[in-house]
């Protein structure tokens, strides 16, 4: 259920210095924006969230809204956020462009998630530079 996309292996590859020769070889070198766009093609929603982890659902407190179902409350809506976050900042504007088609679909299937309209409020912000927005 997760991928280290456009991850780099070798030892001080995220320093302003460069490069100090590769640790090992991953067998995907696709860059983050290559493989968003695949996962959208794919028809699925990238989520960059970690809002379970920050609020404290974690553990035995996770499992309570996990089990029952309860947790796609949360994972669907901060999934769409996460991915619209990173759609304005970083995709390039092919992906943005497929990425915001997705974001629409996936809204319209939110039949039970009754904060439907505060999402979109929160996609607006997105849009005007707000980050960091959960559920």
């Amino acid at each position: 259920s997760q991928i280290s996309a456009g991850s780099r292996t070798n030892p001080g590859a995220y320093s302003s210095q460069g490069d100090s020769g590769t640790q090992f070889s991953l067998g995907d070198t696709r860059s983050l924006d290559e493989v968003i766009s695949k996962l959208i093609d794919d028809e699925y929603i990238p989520s960059f969230c970690t809002a379970c982890y920050r609020l404290g659902r974690t553990g035995e407190h996770f499992m309570e809204f996990s089990v029952p179902g309860f947790i796609k409350r949360y994972c669907t809506p901060n999934a769409i956020l996460t991915l619209a976050e990173y759609l304005e900042d970083y995709a390039t504007p092919k992906t943005a462009k497929k990425g915001w088609k997705v974001i629409e679909r996936e809204i319209k299937g939110l039949d039970n998630f009754k904060r439907v309209e505060e999402l979109q409020n929160r996609l607006g912000r997105i849009k005007k530079g707000e980050r960091d927005m959960y559920f």
